[in-house]
């Protein structure tokens, strides 16, 4: 599993330019079952995504795709980790 910090590193307006693709985008990897979860840091600086059933290469690939990326909008963090421990429903996303 892997937690995806996103840095803004142009102003928001460059951002809301580039927001509409950027969403098509996380929809398709929704759509693709590798995010679990993605929303905007408060204050508004950047994101953060939940992604899980791929490999590090895989993500690395599609984060390169992100129009945010294309763009040179943001810059992306990527920490994974293994969850141990998950609240009731989640056990699929446990390493045994």
């Amino acid at each position: 599993m892997f937690v995806v910090t996103l840095s803004y590193l142009t102003d928001l307006d460059q951002v809301d330019a580039a927001l509409p693709d950027h969403l098509d985008w996380v929809e398709r990897q929704y759509a693709d079952g590798v995010f679990l979860a993605s929303g905007r840091k408060v204050p508004r600086t950047g994101g953060v995504i939940l992604a899980a059933g791929l490999d590090r290469a895989e993500l690395d690939r599609r984060l390169a795709t992100d129009p945010f990326a294309e763009r040179g909008v943001a810059a992306y963090e990527v920490t994974e980790f293994v969850a141990g421990r998950v609240a009731d429903g989640l056990a699929h996303l446990r390493e045994s």
